[in-house]
């Protein structure tokens, strides 16, 4: 074991995928302070691929149970947006393959912003299928915004390429005739709908980042709509756009 350099044992390590491999086992052993280090940056990264292999196991869960009734098109449906002051609701319907494998893909609020894009990405290139729903400020001010995120969503999964036979909803029963399940937060159960939730929030942030071209005064890219104070200072400084939802009450004493 001595015979071999710290690069050589690095290089090694990198095609190590079981704790219990031989090669592991001598270097944990090996005297070297250097080949110890190793060993136990190995170990690290061992330990969070398996709890991340966990996860997506727990989250591929209703899909699994989905399947083994008999269905094969299942969509996961979410959608972002409820809380702002300013801009649509969006929701988003995935459907993601048997086979694909998104380690690390959860609620995407748990998520850096940086992490979503990337995640985004993945999603658009292993889905069979990804629908959008968009829903304005006016038609949410028209039908409140319960309506308006159900509207959304059905208008997400009317959109897919792909005819779902099954639905995972976060916290929402649609009115169609596709079997479906209701999962409360299932955004952190559901890989499929925590894929729609990605895709929704992604779209929606750009849409937002969009407006602030045209409505500087606001700071939509950084608060995406939401009643920050600075979102306030400036509606109660310029008033509200037609982004605005009008019958929100923060809102409701600008006019």
């Amino acid at each position: 074991m001595n015979t071999l350099t710290v690069k050589d044992i690095r290089d090694r390590l990198q095609g190590v995928k079981d704790d219990q491999d031989p090669f592991l086992v001598q270097c944990e052993n090996d005297p070297r302070k250097s080949v110890q280090a190793l060993v136990e940056q190995w170990l690290k990264k061992h330990a969070k691929e398996k709890a991340l292999k966990e996860q997506w196991m727990n989250m591929t869960s209703y899909e699994r149970l989905a399947r083994n009734k008999g269905f094969r098109f299942i969509a996961g449906v979410d959608e972002v947006g409820r809380g702002p002051l300013a801009g649509p609701v969006v929701a988003s319907a995935v459907i993601l393959p048997e086979e694909c494998e998104i380690l690390g893909l959860t609620d995407s609020k748990k998520l850096t912003e940086k992490k979503r894009e990337e995640y985004y990405d993945l999603i658009m290139k292993e889905a069979v299928a990804v629908g959008i729903g968009i829903v304005e400020a006016a038609v949410i001010d028209e039908i409140n915004i319960y309506e308006a995120s159900k509207l959304a969503m059905v208008e997400a999964i009317r959109d897919l390429s792909d005819t779902p036979d099954y639905l995972l909803v976060d916290a929402m029963t649609l009115p169609l005739d596709t079997s479906q399940s209701s999962i409360i937060k299932g955004d952190a159960k559901s890989v499929s709908i925590a894929a729609g939730a990605c895709i929704a929030k992604v779209t929606r942030d750009r849409m937002m980042s969009s407006y602030a071209e045209k409505y500087p005064q606001y700071g939509f890219e950084k608060n995406k709509g939401y009643g920050t104070k600075e979102h306030l200072e400036a509606l109660a400084a310029y008033g509200p756009t037609d982004l605005h939802r009008k019958t929100f009450a923060p809102v409701q004493s600008y006019r």
